[in-house]
């Protein structure tokens, strides 16, 4: 069980020395890490990363969670919201209720190009069943949005999150990982459904809308259904099925080298 506690003093991590000096020993740092909870994660990157820690957010069925747990431990943190233009309604209301909920430091970002201008040049991707047109899509309107929202943010680290037991790839990860230019943090990659479930019973926090309606994880209106009793996963409601990833969590995502999409 994860502790959902709110520690007093994180002094396994207190030890480790900051990002400017590049002494971060990863793998002793994620022994820690994966017996830390998930506050005193974020206060550790916090205390290591001041103004230059930041946190991205979907507005997904659970991201409730992580919103109130940085936000708790680092009020003012940035916030990075990466728009596609095609999120469902309930997607914007549910971020306008936790924006004004907790009072976050949101900081929109969209593609450079507009859906319909999309639509013009390339046609509905996401209708074709093709993975490389997936692939395509999610590039102009997730991957080049979030590597300008990294670089106009000044960010040295940035805390999402995700959890192990959402992908097969996901299984892979470790709670601290540096890509050559900046950290990632996964305060809560262990965590089960429960432990959700719990964190947000505990402190009262809302579930995404589509959560009654039989979802298990959203994305795009156009690539996100309620899960069914077929599905062998909870990701196979989306993107058809075809992939499990939209790119941005995968290594090389923002520097050329991703294949931008895992194949489910």
């Amino acid at each position: 069980m994860i502790s959902l506690a709110t520690p007093s003093q994180p002094s396994r991590l207190r030890s480790f020395t900051g990002p400017d000096s590049l002494r971060f020993d990863i793998n002793e740092l994620n022994q820690h890490l994966v017996e830390a909870s998930a506050h005193e994660a974020i206060d550790w990157a916090t205390s290591q990363f001041g103004e230059e820690l930041v946190m991205t957010t979907s507005f997904g069925i659970q991201s409730a969670v992580m919103l109130h747990l940085a936000t708790s431990v680092n009020p003012n943190i940035p916030v990075i919201w990466v728009d596609t233009g095609y999120l469902p309604e309930e997607t914007y209301r549910f971020a306008d209720e936790l924006t004004q909920r907790l009072n976050l430091n949101l900081k929109v970002f969209q593609s450079a190009i507009s859906p319909a201008r999309m639509e013009s040049s390339y046609g509905k991707l996401w209708e074709t069943g093709n993975v490389e047109d997936l692939n395509l899509y999610d590039q102009i309107r997730k991957v080049e949005p979030m590597k300008r929202a990294l670089q106009e943010t000044g960010a040295k680290a940035w805390l999402s999150g995700l959890r192990s037991k959402q992908t097969k790839f996901r299984q892979t990860l470790t709670p601290l990982s540096y890509d050559g230019e900046r950290y990632k943090l996964l305060p809560i990659l262990n965590w089960n459904s429960k432990d959700v479930y719990e964190y947000l019973t505990k402190h009262s926090l809302p579930f995404h809308p589509l959560f009654d309606k039989g979802y298990a994880t959203v994305g795009d209106w156009h690539s996100s259904r309620p899960l069914t009793g077929q599905d062998e996963n909870e990701r196979n409601s989306r993107f058809d099925g075809l992939k499990e990833e939209c790119g941005i969590h995968l290594p090389g995502a923002f520097t050329g080298t991703s294949a931008i999409a895992v194949a489910a």
